[in-house]
């Protein structure tokens, strides 16, 4: 090998590259790659796109999407967040402006937004969610073994996570 290939190896090497010869596994690639695409289109975070019905509620996600998170230079607070909304829904959001700037300040935890700007457009398609099983009614004998638990929120919760485990049809898999 040539004294220059060595160097520029060396240069390669303390620059950083993130290349190291070693097999790497697609999970450990596509976070960063993930994160890349979504700093281009101005999100640090990507999980409030994929969170916004929990941060929002599911009557305002139905309406309305983030679209855009900009900040003004050299900081990450005081950002204005840009959200994408259908049609007369915007006159809706922006009487509701403060709490939306409230609730996702609370999932970031520290006051990263603090302006709202509405976009009008279409919405992309959201993922259908699969329905609920019902859930059937606990048989009399775990019923029986409930009746003795004095505090009423512990067998309450234990009803309800005995409904849950009733609806599964055997082990979790995790294809």
């Amino acid at each position: 090998m040539a004294e220059s290939d060595k160097i520029a190896r060396a240069r390669t090497k303390k620059a950083g590259s993130g290349r190291t010869g070693q097999v790497r596994s697609v999970a450990d690639i596509v976070p960063g790659v993930s994160r890349a695409a979504f700093r281009r289109f101005g999100f640090v975070q990507s999980a409030i796109v994929a969170r916004w019905p929990e941060i929002v509620g599911e009557d305002y996600a139905r309406h309305s999407a983030p679209d855009a998170l900009s900040f003004p230079a050299g900081k990450r607070s005081g950002g204005t967040l840009t959200i994408l909304c259908s049609g007369p829904f915007a006159t809706m959001l922006q009487h509701v402006e403060p709490q939306v700037i409230e609730r996702v300040n609370r999932f970031f935890g520290y006051a990263a937004v603090t302006r709202v700007s509405l976009k009008h457009g279409e919405l992309p398609p959201r993922p259908k969610r699969e329905a609920k099983p019902e859930l059937q009614p606990l048989s009399a004998e775990v019923t029986a073994m409930l009746k003795p638990i004095g505090d009423a929120g512990l067998r309450g919760s234990l009803e309800a996570l005995a409904r849950q485990i009733g609806v599964t049809k055997g082990p979790p898999r995790f294809d």
